[in-house]
């Protein structure tokens, strides 16, 4: 093909996987029950797998390398894309697709920290891409608005937006518990995480696709393998997907509490009159803050609650460093400081 047919062909790719998507979507709002039973026709799909290559081409990762030692410019020279497409196709249509282990990569952290990556090859990246295309616009009707991180049209901006409306005047969503999960991308339990995903997904071969990315194992720097019982490895282009899967567990739980978002204005005014705290859940990813409208002593009572919560998708909260702070002292949140300031001639 030249490039001219290549933009056509693209054009219509996107075309089609934007109109399925927008189909799957309502599908899963309309009805909140739904299981879908026929999805792995569209992974396998000549329009999705277009679209998932041209998305892992145009990722600064293009030029690293998996296991197999391929980037994306390395298989336009080898194979060219139409073949390395088709073989990746007839591979997943006959089942003898097998997601190859992840490469490890150490990427420094500020404080003199190391954050473990896992690079998939080129081919696992493209098929997790064209799983996310179909299951993201599944996943997007049931998730929360107060989750913020790794979305469709929503950034750390908007996160933090959202804390300062909330701590701001009439508001006076005053204290803060400040939460930090252990370890969440490597902890994350898959027997309770795949549970979450079978609430929307009934095709046996797509729930055995996540679970082979899921199980991958990882290639260690030191040329042993690791087997990967837990965790959704940091570098897989499906990982911020499934965590937002399992994170919406704490959105759930937050969302359907007394005092919670679902409550309308006249029952946050009863709460409040009768000495009841009102809450709000800001999370990007898994860092999160919960804003309370109320005292120090309620915000600590939430600390034990989302600790249970989160322990049944295996993850810990830190106790040295999940805080309840008060927004006139300030918190640190995606890298902004946010802190009330009195005004002036106030005491």
């Amino acid at each position: 093909m030249n490039t001219d047919e290549l933009e056509q062909v693209l054009y219509e790719a996107q075309a089609r996987v934007l109109k399925i998507q927008t189909k799957l979507h309502r599908w899963a709002s309309d009805d909140p029950h739904r299981r879908f039973d026929d999805l792995f026709n569209l992974v396998a799909d000549p329009a999705f797998l277009v679209v998932a290559w041209e998305r892992v081409r145009g990722n600064k990762g293009a030029r690293t390398a998996g296991v197999d030692g391929h980037t994306a410019m390395s298989i336009e020279g080898w194979y060219g894309v139409e073949e390395f497409l088709g073989g990746l196709r007839s591979s997943l249509k006959d089942r003898s697709f097998c997601p190859l282990p992840v490469r490890e990569r150490m990427i420094p952290k500020t404080g003199g920290k190391l954050r473990r990556l896992g690079i998939p090859t080129v081919a696992d990246r493209v098929v997790q891409a064209s799983l996310k295309l179909v299951l993201e616009p599944i996943f997007e009707a049931d998730f929360y608005p107060c989750s913020y991180g790794f979305r469709p049209n929503r950034r750390a901006h908007d996160a933090v937006a959202e804390v300062r409306y909330l701590a701001s005047r009439p508001r006076c969503y005053e204290w803060v518990l400040e939460g930090d999960i252990e370890a969440c991308f490597d902890e994350i339990d898959h027997t309770a995480l795949m549970g979450r995903v079978r609430q929307r997904v009934g095709d046996k071969r797509v729930l055995g696709l996540v679970k082979a990315f899921l199980k991958a194992g990882i290639l260690k720097q030191e040329q042993s393998l690791e087997e990967t019982t837990a965790g959704t490895p940091q570098g897989g282009i499906l990982s911020p997907l499934l965590a937002n899967v399992a994170l919406s567990v704490l959105d759930e739980f937050i969302a359907h509490k007394p005092g919670g978002p679902a409550s309308d204005s006249n029952e946050r005014a009863r709460r409040l009159r009768h000495g009841r705290a009102n809450f709000r859940l800001v999370r990007y990813a898994d860092d999160w803050c919960l804003m309370i409208r109320g005292t120090q002593s309620d915000a600590e009572a939430f600390r034990e609650e989302i600790a249970e919560v989160l322990a049944t998708m295996g993850l810990r909260l830190s106790p040295h460093k999940t805080l309840v702070t008060h927004i006139d002292e300030g918190l640190d949140f995606l890298g902004w400081h946010i802190q009330r300031r009195k005004k002036q001639g106030t005491n």
